[in-house]
């Protein structure tokens, strides 16, 4: 399977707009006042995440944070996590320096910038535009090497890079696994008439909403809970 048809298997999804809101910047240590946008993002390799995206005008930058993140002890360590893109020399576009993250033996994240287009993952290199920071600053910085440039309004653009650069490289499974495990699980499914599917999803609807009530969660995380016991049991 191709890159891109791998990428396509990642929906990003706009659900909420503030076109005047405020957010604090850590880094500047002060609040700042801009757009901000929410995102729910569906990966089929990673899980749901949640993300808010902080446009600065003034600063001419934009912020993308991990709102919030799929279950498990390394994807924990990135909710609250941002990712900092910026003007660049080339009008119209934003910068972000290129690091990947990694776990360690304890499953503890650390971030590491690249410094040779090699290291860089065949799914950034094949589908952004990458080149060197002194071209997108004007300057140079040690151990900062290679950036990739995004459309200053291309926030699902800024979001697939936060999942491509941090989330991608600390999956407890590759991509080939994931969509190996997702074709036979398809395969399993009994054929349904579609005269009796409807009539199956609603009955079915009915006792997971149930099931949520009874125990203080919300529908889809009551689907989660429910495939992911089915699945356990008969892995």
């Amino acid at each position: 399977m191709s890159h891109l048809q791998y990428l396509n298997q990642i929906k990003i999804t706009r659900i909420e707009e503030r076109p005047n809101d405020a957010w604090f910047d850590l880094s500047l240590r002060q609040l700042r006042e801009g757009e901000v946008r929410f995102y729910r993002v569906k990966d089929f390799l990673t899980g749901n995440w949640l993300f808010k995206v902080c446009q600065d005008k003034e600063l001419n930058k934009a912020t993308v944070k991990a709102v919030k993140c799929p279950p498990g002890k390394r994807f924990a360590q990135l909710e609250g996590n941002t990712m900092l893109f910026q003007k660049s020399q080339i009008e119209g576009w934003y910068y972000d320096v290129i690091s990947l993250t990694h776990a360690d033996e304890n499953d503890k994240l650390h971030r590491k910038i690249i410094t040779t287009l090699e290291e860089v993952p065949s799914t950034i290199r094949e589908h952004f535009q990458i080149i060197p920071y002194e071209e997108a600053t004007g300057k140079k910085a040690p151990g900062k090497n290679w950036v990739t440039i995004s459309k200053a309004e291309d926030e699902k653009s800024m979001i697939l890079l936060f999942i491509l650069e941090r989330a991608w490289p600390i999956s407890p499974v590759s991509q080939e696994e994931k969509m190996e495990t997702m074709r036979l699980r398809e395969e399993l499914k009994p054929p349904i008439s579609l005269y009796v599917r409807p009539k199956i999803e609603r009955a079915v609807h009915m006792k997971v909403k149930t099931y949520a009530y009874e125990n203080n969660m919300s529908v889809s995380d009551a689907y989660k809970s429910l495939i992911e016991s089915v699945l356990g049991a008969v892995s």
